[in-house]
């Protein structure tokens, strides 16, 4: 982490208090691009010195992160599928999210919400995922509540704890200038390129082997005898059943395990989202 970013985030948060910490922890949990970690550090070191309350500081986090991911949750359950597609369109791997992410909350179920902020793309999906599945409210605030409070207090306990030395970062954050920052920003931008492209390469290899659902229709039309694989998760299938007439259902992870069970003498179409 940049050191003029621990520095601006103690000047910051000292300047304006608790009101600050609570609307920035609720901004980026509710999906903005507001990065929280300097915020919770720097008022972990804070509260180290202190000049702020730690369990204050604490209480207030955990309730921020609660309050957006509630509203995810109740986005979950009354629109369903739809909202986590919409939080993978803005990710940079939209085309891996919705497995990954799936994966992780089929294996893990409310568990998962204790270290989802932990992890990247989780955290920002966990919750609607468990409005999706009908979680009932009472376990899925327990179990949030848990892992906010987690999160939280493992990053103002580590600006507590190295409170000193994370002052003394800030007051050196002067003499080491911009350059630091500038060479993060051309690593990460270099990342998002790499992304990008990536990305690029995957989609035209993609529209070689693509068939519109008109062709698709077509071809079932005129009598084609035509193998459809659905490969959708089984959170995603169980969340909307509704599939192709005939069509079979085979988990992605598994297609390798169930080779057998794909026919060899006809032409294999294969769609997931």
């Amino acid at each position: 982490m940049p050191p003029s970013l621990v520095h601006r985030a103690l000047e910051f948060l000292l300047h304006h208090g608790y009101s600050v910490l609570l609307l920035w922890v609720f901004s980026e949990q509710a999906g903005l691009p507001v990065p929280s970690l300097p915020l919770l550090l720097a008022a972990g070191a804070l509260a180290g010195s202190g000049q702020m309350n730690l369990f204050f500081c604490l209480a207030i986090a955990t309730c921020a992160a609660m309050s957006a991911d509630f509203i995810w949750y109740e986005l979950g359950r009354r629109r369903g599928i739809a909202i986590l597609r919409f939080l993978c369109k803005i990710s940079i791997e939209p085309d891996s999210c919705v497995r990954r992410t799936e994966g992780v909350f089929a294996r893990q179920g409310a568990r998962s919400l204790i270290f989802a902020k932990f992890i990247p793309g989780l955290g920002a999906v966990a919750p609607p995922l468990a409005g999706i599945f009908h979680m009932r409210s009472r376990r899925f605030l327990l179990f949030d509540a848990l892992g906010s409070f987690v999160w939280a207090a493992t990053f103002i306990g580590l600006g507590y704890a190295f409170s000193g030395e994370i002052e003394r970062i800030g007051e050196r954050a002067a003499a080491l200038g911009s350059r630091f920052v500038l060479l993060l920003a051309a690593a990460l931008g270099a990342y998002l390129g790499y992304k990008y492209f990536a990305r690029l390469r995957f989609l035209r290899e993609l529209r070689i082997a693509r068939i519109t659902v008109e062709e698709l229709k077509q071809k079932l039309d005129e009598g084609e005898d035509v193998a459809i694989v659905d490969l959708r998760h089984s959170v995603e299938f169980e969340a909307e059943p509704g599939t192709i007439p005939g069509a079979l259902h085979v988990d992605a992870a598994d297609l390798e395990d169930k080779d057998g069970v794909l026919p060899r003498d006809r032409e294999i179409v294969l769609y997931c989202t």
